[in-house]
């Protein structure tokens, strides 16, 4: 157990990716700590991504269930690993995290086990092949992002087709890029001939001197579709919603395009609800969890968050722009890797990631 603590608590030094609301955890009296008998609650704290869940979803919920939401907002995947293994049911009732950590929680016992039961709209609408296995048991997927290369047809130097492309010298100064050390060594050991979720330190620095090939193309990190639809790019690494907005803001002179990879693999990953241990107000955390599952309230969420969704209901009753939405209209669905829990090797990682970040 020390071994599955030390490794946890090792994640909240490293990966950067993309505070904050009021926490408070006041409960109606007489609610014990499962949420499940005397008075209702009236008040659900969560900690998640900001600009990531509709603010009419939360209103609706709200005033259906004469509560308020406490929303808290994280700046990195590391933030949701702090607060979970530093015991975070004492502040919040759901906490979103991702998938490449959940094996680690799970084994740290940062979790609370769900009652299915009070899931209907979870065990009845998500595709089974995102929650299966003991994942079933902690999590609810709520949106997934698939990581993948868009680039503008009208002004990238060259054409992209796979990952080794992007350290072409003709890329200098033409990519913007998401960032993170789960993001982008993946991207390097699969262009290295590599499993993505290596643990071997002689290819994760392999993967390390690639990027520091890729940085020297980089203009900048983080969200930069506006960078690609205002024209200081003409490639990004980005998640498929992101891609879907800058598509849209291009109109009718769209010129941007995913690139069309026939062998590298792109990755697949989830954002995950998970109510940690001891959480105060769970009673109103599995009407939330059941909620959002709602085939209706999830299709009306993905108007303003068109990102690739589980939920094979809320797919079929959204609109016809977000089925048809190019930014999921591409031909490599099927050839997908996963993020792994890598145990110890994360220290590899981040020693690696940071020397990086200094010479960006």
């Amino acid at each position: 157990m020390k071994k599955v603590i030390a490794v946890i608590l090792a994640l909240t030094m490293v990966f950067a990716l993309c505070a904050c609301g009021k926490a408070g955890t006041t409960a109606a009296s007489g609610t014990d700590s499962s949420g499940t008998t005397g008075t209702a609650s009236t008040e659900l704290n969560i900690f998640m991504w900001s600009d990531y869940i509709s603010d009419d979803l939360i209103a609706n919920f709200e005033k259906e269930n004469n509560c308020t939401v406490n929303l808290s907002y994280m700046s990195d995947n590391a933030d949701s690993v702090t607060k979970l293994t530093a015991g975070a049911g004492k502040d919040y009732d759901l906490i979103m995290t991702c998938d490449a950590y959940m094996e680690s929680l799970i084994k740290g016992g940062y979790l609370e086990k769900l009652d299915l039961t009070k899931l209907p709209n979870a065990t009845a609408n998500i595709n089974k092949t995102y929650w299966t296995g003991d994942n079933q048991n902690y999590c609810v997927p709520y949106l997934m992002n698939y990581i993948y290369v868009v680039y503008n047809t009208a002004t990238c130097p060259i054409k992209i087709t796979c990952y080794n492309d992007l350290i072409n010298p003709a890329m200098k100064g033409q990519i913007g890029s998401i960032d993170g050390a789960r993001n982008l060594f993946p991207i390097a050991l699969i262009a290295l001939g590599y499993d993505p979720n290596s643990t071997n330190e002689t290819e994760i620095k392999a993967a390390y001197e690639w990027l520091q090939k890729y940085n020297a193309n980089v203009v900048a990190y983080g969200s930069t579709q506006d960078n690609i639809v205002n024209g200081t790019v003409s490639c990004i690494l980005t998640y498929d919603g992101n891609a879907s907005w800058a598509m849209q803001q291009m109109g009718d002179k769209n010129t941007l395009t995913i690139a069309p990879f026939t062998s590298d693999p792109v990755q697949l990953g989830f954002d995950l609800y998970v109510i940690p241990k001891g959480a105060t107000h769970q009673d109103l955390a599995y009407k939330f969890l059941n909620y959002i599952c709602d085939p209706q309230v999830m299709a009306a969420n993905l108007v303003k968050y068109p990102y690739s969704c589980p939920n094979d209901a809320a797919v079929a009753a959204a609109s016809d722009t977000y089925r048809n939405d190019p930014a999921f209209n591409f031909n490599y669905k099927t050839n997908i890797f996963f993020q792994k829990d890598v145990g110890d090797a994360l220290t590899i990682y981040d020693k690696y990631y940071q020397m990086l970040k200094v010479s960006t």
